[in-house]
């Protein structure tokens, strides 16, 4: 694991644990775990992960937007994935070698009705339709995807 993915997730693992009201105060908490990092550094990781002040109780506090997160991660998913091909009732997703798993975890987690299930492999996700109908929407959902990277 990258020392920036390592940093990240600290980061968000000290957003969704503790109060944080400050960079500064963040700064400080990931020199106390041994993670050296500098404003500069850190702001760039905030817009990285979707991370917003938010006004709660009278306060400020950092949190991650699960929206923006979210966008994030598709533009991810749509950089990994390089094809689709499907038949009469199955889609097959080609995507980097080792994503595979990632590009399927997140497909499933997207909860839509028109899959029922997917499988992941090393650079091959299977998806399976609800119905055979489904899989030009299926097509189209995945495609836009895709196409997020690059927005």
């Amino acid at each position: 694991m990258s020392v920036k993915l390592k940093r990240q997730n600290k980061i968000k693992e000290m957003l969704n644990t503790k109060v944080v009201t400050s960079q500064e105060f963040l700064v400080n908490l990931l020199k106390a775990e041994g993670v050296e990092v500098t404003q500069a550094t850190l702001s760039r990781d905030f817009a990285e992960l979707g991370v917003i002040r938010s006004f709660i109780n009278g306060g400020v506090r950092y949190i991650i937007n699960s929206t923006e997160s979210g966008k994030q991660i598709e533009k991810l998913i749509g950089f990994e994935i390089i094809s689709i091909e499907h038949n009469e009732s199955l889609i097959v997703i080609r995507s980097l070698a080792g994503r595979a798993q990632g590009v399927a975890h997140y497909i499933d987690r997207l909860n839509k009705p028109e899959i029922l299930g997917t499988v992941g492999g090393d650079d091959t996700v299977l998806i399976i339709p609800s119905s055979s109908l489904e899989i030009p929407n299926i097509i189209k959902m995945i495609k836009e995807i895709m196409n997020a990277q690059s927005s």
